[in-house]
């Protein structure tokens, strides 16, 4: 499954602060719904929802778009 056309998808970036790598944002109509981030210094992977009852079709193709577009390797 992929998003549909409701839904659009950004690449983010974010460096110091608490996070530093780069993921994906998830809006649908415009409003920020969950992102799904690489964190370079932690090693760690995260998804963060901004609201609640979102389907597991929509968390799935979230995920399949956050594989396809950011490399899965940690960066040092």
């Amino acid at each position: 499954m992929s998003l549909s056309n409701n839904y659009s998808v950004v690449i983010a970036s974010e460096v110091g602060g608490e996070r530093d790598g780069l993921g994906i944002e998830v809006y649908l109509e415009g409003k920020l719904i969950l992102d799904i981030f690489r964190d370079d210094t932690k090693k760690t992977r995260q998804v963060s929802f901004f609201q609640s009852d979102i389907s597991l079709d929509v968390v799935e193709a979230s995920i399949a778009e956050f594989k396809k577009e950011i490399p899965w390797e940690f960066q040092d």
